[in-house]
Formats: structure tokens, sequence, C-alpha cells
């Protein structure tokens, strides 16, 4: 399954589906995860000698040589594309957390990097949480089989996955962490109302959950090792705007600005992380390539080709300026439940209905159903915080319920796990016929089946 693509599945004009090729991957990876609690599972067991928290990250470039371009439509590289590993180990507990810089990745490709990451850390491969910051404006990583530019493009990801966990392991040292919150308004409701219905643009009036969730882990002189970064927000200012001279460059977009501008505040010696939140209904508030509304509710796009650059500048340095700030503010603990490593997995049935497409708005809509699927959801606990995630991309006021009745007073909601899946809305967006509600395979009632479920996971690890 492919994330959800608020691209009106056009890309350039062009008819593309971005997670036809992904339909498998939620599966597989329900497949290859053991559910129930990991930490009493033997294959989810590290035999250490250290006891205490530990932890440990790298990062490295994804390369992509001029030889692959055009890729996925793409003709050049703006900036790199990243594989960030996070390594956490209490005791005999070892888990790892592997951020891309993706739109979506296959269930291959997935299953490709847990071997290497395995391989490389001692991590059993079911403890292995992959997730991707949902930038738009980079390539789909595609079945091996589909082309030899596909095949080299899943062989530098992976290589890259490699040298990012040699980095973690050689990094790997006692740790303490902790939490923080901050506030920033870099992302709209992307749901506005327009003469043919509801539609995508900037609802100011919309949901929108501005909180930055920040994790900091130190180590134990206080030098940071990584900090997290949890925020509701689609990167994709630069989605789909081709420059002046025709070009569609490549481009880790508003996450990766964000992370970048932390990582140089920590002059390089903590790795960034950024970790989607529930971003089926968030967009940038400045977008290059935008939806605009008149004063009859008409709507239209306009792109600001290079101009649009300036408007990644400035959101991601706001948005990292305030996940540094947070991050100064926090006091690490490696004490007591501050040790606490775990990871939790189960799954829960829900309901689906035929996959839409939709290109523009409309006042009538019919949700077919279409049996039921089952909804991985993974609970990484570190300490007093947890970060809990699925492939559905989730709405604000689903995470906002989750955040509500966690017993934990830092709770991370992240969507686009395990390589992303389709829009999983909530109730009112099935009401007023959103995009969020016609591209996705879910019925109404799942996000709100899912969110209950997870609450129930919450409070047994807290019993």
């Amino acid at each position: 399954m492919v994330p959800k693509n608020e691209k009106e599945d056009i890309r350039l004009g062009s008819p593309l589906h971005r997670r036809s090729f992904l339909g498998s991957s939620i599966a597989a990876a329900a497949a290859a995860m053991s559910l129930g609690d990991a930490t009493t599972a033997d294959a989810a067991t590290h035999k250490g000698t250290h006891t205490g928290l530990r932890a440990g990250a790298g990062r490295a470039a994804i390369s992509i040589p001029a030889s692959l371009l055009p890729l996925d439509g793409f003709t050049t590289v703006h900036d790199d594309l990243y594989v960030r590993i996070l390594l956490l180990e209490n005791g005999s507990r070892r888990c790892a957390l592997a951020v891309l810089d993706l739109t979506s990745i296959s269930a291959e490709a997935i299953a490709a990097m847990r071997t290497t990451i395995a391989k490389a850390s001692g991590v059993a491969t079911a403890d292995i949480v992959v997730t991707v910051t949902h930038t738009f404006s980079a390539p789909h990583v595609r079945a091996t089989s589909t082309s030899t530019a596909a095949a080299q493009y899943v062989q530098e990801i992976t290589k890259a996955a490699a040298t990012a966990t040699a980095a973690a392991v050689k990094g790997l040292r006692s740790a303490r962490v902790g939490f923080g919150t901050g506030t920033c308004d870099v992302n709209v409701n992307r749901d506005v109302r327009t003469a043919d219905g509801w539609w995508l643009g900037t609802g100011e009036t919309g949901s929108s959950d501005k909180s930055v969730g920040v994790t900091r882990l130190d180590d134990l002189d206080g030098d940071p090792i990584a900090v997290l970064i949890n925020y509701s927000v689609q990167s994709s200012v630069m989605m789909q705007s081709v420059m002046a001279g025709g070009d569609l460059p490549i481009t880790a977009d508003l996450a990766g600005a964000a992370v970048q501008h932390v990582e140089k505040q920590y002059d390089g010696a903590a790795v960034g992380f950024f970790l989607v939140g529930s971003c089926g209904d968030q967009s940038p508030a400045f977008r290059s390539k935008r939806y605009t509304i008149d004063k009859d509710k008409k709507w239209a796009q306009v792109d600001a080709q290079d101009a649009g650059w300036l408007l990644l500048t400035v959101q991601g340095e706001r948005l990292g300026t305030e996940a540094v700030r947070v991050s100064e503010t926090i006091r690490t603990s490696d004490g007591g439940s501050g040790s606490a490593v775990r990871l939790l997995t189960d799954s829960v049935t829900v309901g689906t209905v035929v996959e839409g497409h939709p290109t523009g708005p409309t006042k009538t809509y019919d949700f077919t159903p279409d049996g039921t699927a089952d909804v991985p959801i993974w609970i990484l606990q570190v300490g007093n915080g947890v970060f809990v995630g699925v492939a559905p991309e989730l709405s604000t006021d689903t995470a906002l319920a989750i955040k509500k009745h966690s017993p934990f007073p830092h709770t991370a909601v992240l969507s686009m796990l395990e390589g992303g899946s389709k829009n999983m809305a909530e109730a009112q967006s099935y009401a007023r016929i959103t995009y969020e509600a016609m591209d996705s395979s879910y019925a109404q009632g799942s996000a709100e089946t899912v969110a209950a479920k997870i609450g129930a996971m919450l409070h047994s690890l807290r019993a």
C-alpha cells in the first residue's frame, strides 16, 4: 500500500495511482510481525550484557546518481533524501526505528531493509519499526522487477540503511531520555468547502493540531544523541511544483528542512528524526503549487515554481526552531521507568469500501462496502513516552482523541508506518465527502475503531 496522494492521483497531468503498486504491503508486514507484547517473544529478544537505557543513532544519504534520472518523473536532486536509524536497548531488549525521507516504500524494500538492519545491529526483524516522512517529492520505491532503475533505487536505499545502522551501532551508549511539547503554526487543515463540494485548500477554521512533540536522548554527559520531532503535516511544500526550467526536483521537503535545521543547531552531533503525525487532513500552510478558492467558491491551482523554495526554507526553519527550543528545555533521566523499552504490536479488523481516486469535489458519492481488512498497530514505549502508529494516514480529530485518552504523559501519534496506506478519515469526512473519505479503502467508523483499540493497548502497557 502506498501513502495517500493528495496529489489527486495525477502527476503533471498524467494519471498515477500512487499506492496501487503497494497493495500487499500491510499484509506482508502483518505476516512478518509477531503480534502481542514483543517483550515476551523469543524472536524479539536480543541477548545483551548491559543494563539500563542505551541508544545510538545514525544517518546516511540515499545516493541517486544522475544515470537514474529521470526516475518516477523526477529529473533532478535538489537536496538529499536520508535513511535515519535509532537503536534503543534496555538489558536484553533492543529495538530499532528506521525513518526514511520517502513518500512510501514497498513491502519488498522494507523486507530488504529489515534484513540489512538486523544483520548489522542484532535486532530481530520483528523489532524493527519502519516509517517514512511522507515527502511527496521523492520517487516511489517500486518492485525491483519493474525496471533496472527501480532495482538500483532499492539497492541504494538498502545501502544507506546499512551505513546508517553501522553508525548507530558504533554510537550505542548509555543514555537518558526526556520529553517536551511546543507549538508551531506551519500546518493547516486542507479541507475547504467549494461551490461543488468539499475539496483541497486552506481550511483555516478546520481542526489542526499545532503541537510539536519532542523526544530527546542524551548520553550520560548530557550530549544529545537524537532529537525526535512528532508533528502533524504532510511534507508537500514542493509537491508537483515544476521549476521554470522544466525540472521536477527531488527534495526531503518540510520534514527534511526541519530536521536539517535541528541537526545544524547541534553541529551534526545529534541525529534528527521526523515522525509524521495525523497528516491525512493537514498540509503545509504555504505550498508552491497550491489550491485557491475565489469569492464564488470556485477552485483553481497556481504554481510558484522556483519561488517555492523560500516557502520551504522559512517553514522548515520555523518548525525546526521550535523543536530545538523545546529540546533545550528537556531534562533527561535514566532512572526508574525512564529506562523501559517495549514494543507492542497487534491488529484490529475494520470495514472496507471500494477504493476511490478523486480528481475534484462532488456533492454525491457512493461509499460501496467491500469487506474487511486487518489494520496492524505498533506501540514503542521508551520510559514514560510512547510512539503509537498505523500505516493509514490518520486525521487530526482521531489523533487528538488518542492523545486525550492515553495514560502516558507523552504520546506521539504516527501515520505512515510500514510504507503507508490509504487515508483513514474520521466520521465527519464521510458526511462532508472530503478528499480523505473518497481517497480511502476504509469504511466510515474505521478510525474510531482503531483509536479505541489503541487506547486499550496503551492502558494494557500501564497495567
